[in-house]
């Protein structure tokens, strides 16, 4: 099982304590994909110009519910092209209460390996009202 899911190089990049670079494999693997994902803007890797997540276009948008449901069908898009080791079970971007400019996009997914379910949170920031 662990095979589909593969290994590759832990982000960010370091040198582990034997001087090599450090790897993750599995579960972790897959999750550390899917932060790259949603943390490259489209158009920023010369080679593969597609690859990434729309919301980066959406940093000085206003914090409202327009903006919210756009973000959410961009991290659905991002993945479902770029990760087809999971299916995409559900996106919500939330205010995050404390921090205005900050919305919480909450990723709900499920590997096609085990069906096993996982769930991240990657926080994006806005500034409301400089655009």
């Amino acid at each position: 099982m662990a095979e589909f899911l593969g290994q590759g190089w832990k982000f960010p990049i370091r040198v582990n304590g034997r001087g090599g670079l450090g790897y993750v494999s599995g579960e972790r693997a897959v999750a550390e994909a899917i932060w790259i994902i949603l943390s490259t803007p489209r158009k920023s890797r010369i080679m593969e110009p597609a690859f990434g997540c729309g919301i980066h276009d959406y940093v000085f948008a206003p914090n409202n519910a327009n903006t919210r449901a756009i973000i959410e069908t961009e991290v659905r898009a991002a993945l479902t092209t770029w990760e087809p080791r999971i299916d995409v079970l559900s996106v919500a971007a939330t205010a995050h209460l404390d921090a205005p400019n900050t919305l919480l996009i909450e990723v709900d997914y499920r590997l096609r390996a085990n069906n096993a379910a996982g769930n991240l949170v990657y926080p994006f920031f806005i500034n409301e009202g400089l655009a």
